[in-house]
C-alpha cells in the first residue's frame, strides 16, 4: 500500500537518452535474453512502442529476468518513432520490426503475424514485469476452452501521485473489473497484461486504424472460441508509471473522472453486449 515490490526498483533507469545507456547495461539484459528462447518458442511476447527509447529497455530489461518454464520470444514493433527507440532496439537481442501504420492494433497486428509461439502475450513498453507473469498467464490461457487471459497492474508512484493513493485507486478499478466479468469480460482487457491462442487471434485480426480500444474489441471477438479468463494474483501485476492518470492533470481529477464514468455504465454491467462488427462499428 505505500511502497512498490522491491523487484521493480532495479529497473527504475535514470538515462534521459539511449545514447547515455552504458555498453554494460545491454550486454547483461543480453547475456539473459539468449536463455529465454530454446528452440521453438512457446510464447510470443507482443509489444508496439512509439517513442519509449529508455521505456522500452526498462521492459525488456524486466522481461529478461522472467523464469519460465516455457521457451519465449520477445518482438517489438517500432510504431513511427522518432526518438532512439530502434537505436535501443538494435542493442538488445530481440526480434523488432517497424510499422509505419500509426496505432496500437497495426502494431499489434504485425507482431501476431511475425510471431512463431503458440500463444500471444500482449505488453506495454512502459511497463516493468514480474517474473512470473508469463508462468501466470499461461496456466489460464493454456486450460482448455479458453481463448484469452487478461491480467491486473499497479502504478509506479511519482510527484503528486503517491503510491497510497494509486493503492486505493487500484483496488477500486479490481472491484469494477470483477463486476464487468460477469457479462463483459472484454472490457477488462488491455493491451498492458492479456494473453490470447494466436490460432484464434489470426483467426480475427486486430484493427488497423489508429484506435484506443483494439484489445478489448480482439477479446471480445475471441469469446467466439473460449471463455476469457481473469489473472487475480497480486504477484502477476505489471507496474507502469501513472502518465493515463496525468492526462487529467491531477490525482483528484483521474479519480473523479474515472467514477463518472464507471457510474455512468455500471448498470450495462449486467447484461452481456450483442454480437457485432467490431471491425467498423463504435461501441465497447
Amino acid at each position: 500500500m505505500f511502497s512498490i515490490p522491491s523487484w521493480v526498483q532495479q529497473y527504475k533507469f535514470d538515462y534521459t537518452k539511449v545514447a547515455e545507456v552504458p555498453d554494460q547495461i545491454f550486454n547483461d539484459i543480453n547475456a539473459k535474453l539468449d536463455t529465454l528462447t530454446k528452440g521453438e518458442p512457446d510464447v510470443s511476447i507482443v509489444i508496439g512502442a512509439w517513442n519509449e527509447e529508455i521505456n522500452i529497455l526498462k521492459n525488456v530489461a524486466s522481461l529478461a529476468d522472467l523464469k519460465s518454464r516455457y521457451s519465449i520470444e520477445i518482438i517489438v514493433i517500432n510504431n513511427n518513432s522518432t526518438d532512439g527507440t530502434q537505436t535501443t532496439l538494435d542493442k538488445l537481442n530481440i526480434r523488432n520490426y517497424f510499422q509505419p501504420i500509426q496505432g496500437w492494433g497495426p502494431a499489434r497486428q504485425m507482431g501476431l503475424e511475425q510471431s512463431r509461439g503458440k500463444y500471444i502475450l500482449l505488453a506495454d513498453a512502459d511497463c516493468v514485469y514480474p517474473a512470473c507473469w508469463v508462468d501466470d498467464m499461461l496456466e489460464s490461457l493454456s486450460q482448455n476452452n479458453v481463448s484469452c487471459v487478461y491480467g491486473r497492474y499497479s502504478f509506479i508512484p511519482e510527484k503528486g501521485y503517491p503510491r497510497w493513493k494509486l493503492y486505493m485507486l487500484e483496488r477500486m478499478k479490481d472491484v469494477i473489473s470483477e463486476l464487468r466479468h460477469l457479462k463483459r469480460p472484454y472490457l477488462n482487457a488491455y493491451g498492458i497484461s492479456m494473453g490470447y491462442v494466436k490460432a484464434y487471434g489470426l483467426e480475427i485480426g486486430h484493427i488497423m486504424t489508429r484506435f484506443r480500444g483494439d484489445d478489448g474489441k480482439m477479446a471480445f471477438d475471441l469469446m467466439k472460441y473460449g471463455k476469457v479468463k481473469q489473472v487475480k494474483g497480486d504477484k502477476a501485476r505489471a507496474w507502469t508509471a501513472p502518465r493515463t492518470l496525468q492526462r487529467d492533470g491531477s490525482y483528484s481529477k483521474a479519480l473523479w473522472n474515472r467514477l463518472k464514468i464507471e457510474s455512468a455504465k455500471s448498470l450495462s454491467f449486467l447484461t452481456a453486449m450483442k454480437p457485432h462488427d467490431t471491425k467498423n462499428v463504435p461501441g465497447e
